[in-house]
């Protein structure tokens, strides 16, 4: 992807549409080389840069919808500079957030999320049916096991689909991750956007295992008959001797966006990205989200500070921190007033790439815990011919949860940790 911009115009009557950005990828024909004219001439004449106009949004149909009108997707633009020269000047972006006309603008830019090390296991002694982490899944499962129809779309660094703990539990896959500045740093696939989500670094195959394995080789997932959209928006990108998870914020945004559109239930990220500039990060598309009835369910963090990353730190989103086999919040869990729970985050156990199998620890493998059983209340709702909204599991979850301590809530475990039965329980009785 070259040098962009995206930018947000205020609400006007009738803003300007273009080309969906992912459409000019493949057919550069008939593209805009103009805006808005105020932006125009300080982009173009003053700073003697070129550009074409795409929409950073795609309609889910062929007109927008009143959701997402309401929440401005249709006045979000990708203005891709047509210049090798990554370096947007400061002054530029300045001189164009001033206008009048502009709710924000901000540069794209490569972000990283932290991938925990996981360690190749094969231990028999952590493949039994169900481990005791203390939420009690063994239990829920005599309620439910999930609802086919439940869709939980996880959005990472993809899922290796065929590995054996998975059995036609996938659909409308898509690799969002296109990438070509700092490509010499990416490692595996990081071009050409496609329908093939493919994992070459096993963080979001672990993932997806903790949701939905079938238990043959390890414990089984939180909501193992439930299905998945595997959305890949994160490329692999070689930092010193770490291998981080990297990807363009406009692409996860996109990711999103596809799957609100594709029906999900759930959306997962076991991921985060700190605010820099522009308006805050992912704001807009996940409002849209939680607009259409979906769950969004995200990692605090790994760096055991009182610190807000995003999208976990949004209004509406479920921050998950990480407890410990102990019963004890992790030390590296980040905290804050906006975690909402902790869930099991200490050598989970779970799929890996290769048909294999891992351990590995964070607020990443915590927050899938959190969407398997958001995605078995919403499967027991539906399999008793009823529909819950997110305002009621949040407040379910919030009454469920098992304390650390005598307070109802605190800035290191949110509510405390999850209780899938007690959560189950208490949906049972309000229906």
């Amino acid at each position: 992807m070259k040098p962009h911009l995206i930018i947000k115009l205020n609400k006007i009557n009738q803003p300007p549409q273009f080309k969906y950005w992912e459409n000019l990828i493949s057919n550069k024909e008939g593209v805009s080389k103009n805006f808005i004219p105020t932006i125009d001439r300080i982009i173009r004449d003053k700073y003697n840069i070129e550009f074409i106009v795409s929409n950073n949004y795609k309609s889910k149909e062929v007109q927008w919808s009143e959701k997402e009108l309401n929440n401005g997707l249709n006045r979000v633009y990708r203005l891709i500079l047509l210049t090798n020269n990554p370096n947007i000047p400061q002054d530029l972006l300045e001189e164009v957030q001033i206008l009048p006309e502009v709710a924000f603008v901000k540069k794209g830019q490569i972000i990283t999320s932290e991938i925990p090390d996981q360690d190749y296991s094969n231990s028999q002694g952590l493949s039994s049916k169900y481990v005791d982490n203390s939420i009690y899944l063994k239990e829920a499962h005599n309620i439910t096991m999930g609802h086919p129809s439940i869709k939980i779309a996880v959005l990472d660094t993809g899922i290796e689909t065929n590995h054996s703990e998975f059995t036609n539990q996938f659909k409308y896959d898509k690799d969002f991750v296109n990438i070509i500045d700092g490509a010499t740093q990416f490692v595996g696939d990081f071009l050409d956007m496609d329908d093939v989500p493919d994992d070459l670094v096993g963080h979001g195959t672990h993932v997806a295992g903790i949701i939905a394995s079938k238990g043959h080789k390890m414990p089984i997932g939180v909501s193992p008959k439930c299905q998945i959209i595997p959305i890949k928006v994160l490329g692999a990108l070689k930092d010193k001797e770490q291998v981080v998870g990297a990807g363009l914020i406009d692409d996860i945004d996109a990711g999103i966006k596809y799957a609100v559109d594709k029906g999900a239930d759930v959306i997962n990220m076991s991921l985060g990205i700190k605010h820099e500039d522009g308006g805050l990060p992912h704001e807009d598309v996940i409002a849209y989200a939680l607009d259409s009835g979906v769950s969004v369910v995200a990692a605090s963090g790994n760096d055991g500070k009182n610190d807000k990353y995003y999208p976990g730190a949004l209004k509406g989103v479920i921050a998950v921190g990480a407890s410990d086999y102990t019963g004890n919040v992790a030390p590296f869990s980040t905290f804050g007033g906006h975690v909402s729970v902790t869930a099991p985050g200490v050598n989970v156990y779970s799929t890996f790439l290769n048909n294999g199998y891992a351990m590995s620890s964070g607020t990443s493998q915590a927050s899938p815990f959190v969407s398997g059983a958001i995605a078995l209340l919403k499967s027991y709702a539906k399999e008793r011919g009823k529909n819950i909204k997110h305002e009621d599991i949040i407040y379910i979850l919030k009454q469920t949860c098992d304390k650390y301590s005598n307070r109802y809530k605190d800035e290191k475990s949110g509510f405390g940790r999850i209780n899938i039965l007690d959560a189950l329980k208490m949906l049972q009785y309000n229906l």
